[in-house]
């Protein structure tokens, strides 16, 4: 019996968007993940895939299945002209894992340009990740829309940066290890204290009573 041409060409279009949901599928472009754990030494973490996959049973129907932990992802900081900014990653941490388009195992090895040792592309194995993105479970609040902050995620302690110039720190105690060198003028609203001696509550010794003060600073 003679095959009609509706059938063999309906048959290439399956074959075809087959094939393309297949090469889609195994695909790895970017996704959210969750932060299993963080090693500072080699600055990696362990991934668990926040959004499933999909696998063929037995049956050829895709069922619904949970991507494997990615492990040895890099971490990504903000970093240049050999200053970073670093934060402590911890478990449960969201973030966003983006695949590289080759294998990138010996640049993350080595540095520099390097061969591609296996031809995968786009695989599960070559994962960063970048910490930061928030679900609406996990969202911070509270966001200045008037200026740059540095802050807790609760709010409680952040350094502000206006575009008037200003930059303000609010915290619950502030530390400064280093020499202090100022410009300017200082104005405190409160006591200041220097090699245990009260500013505000120091005495002079030496000195007789009666109406007279004490000359200016030498």
């Amino acid at each position: 019996m003679p095959v009609s041409i509706q059938s063999v060409i309906g048959g290439e279009a399956q074959a075809y968007r087959a094939l393309a949901d297949m090469v889609s599928t195994t695909l790895r472009v970017a996704l959210p993940g969750i932060i299993q754990s963080f090693d500072p030494d080699t600055v990696t973490c362990v991934v668990q895939p926040a959004i499933k996959g999909s696998v063929r049973n037995a049956s050829g129907q895709p069922v619904s299945q949970a991507l494997p932990l990615l492990v040895d992802v890099p971490v990504v900081f903000p970093r240049g002209g050999g200053c970073t900014i670093t934060f402590p990653v911890k478990k449960g941490d969201e973030c966003l894992v983006i695949f590289s388009d080759r294998c990138i195992d010996f640049w993350w090895q080595n540095g520099d340009v390097q061969e591609p040792v296996d031809p995968r592309q786009h695989d599960l194995s070559d994962a960063f990740a970048l910490v930061g993105p928030q679900s609406q479970k996990e969202k911070i609040s509270a966001i200045s829309t008037e200026a740059l902050q540095i802050r807790t995620d609760e709010g409680q302690a952040f350094i502000e940066l206006k575009q008037s110039g200003e930059v303000n720190i609010t915290t619950t105690r502030l530390t400064l290890n280093g020499n202090l060198h100022v410009n300017g003028d200082i104005t405190s609203t409160g006591d200041q204290t220097a090699a245990g001696i009260s500013q505000i509550d120091h005495v002079h010794g030496g000195i007789q009573s009666g109406s007279s003060y004490t000359r200016g600073p030498q």
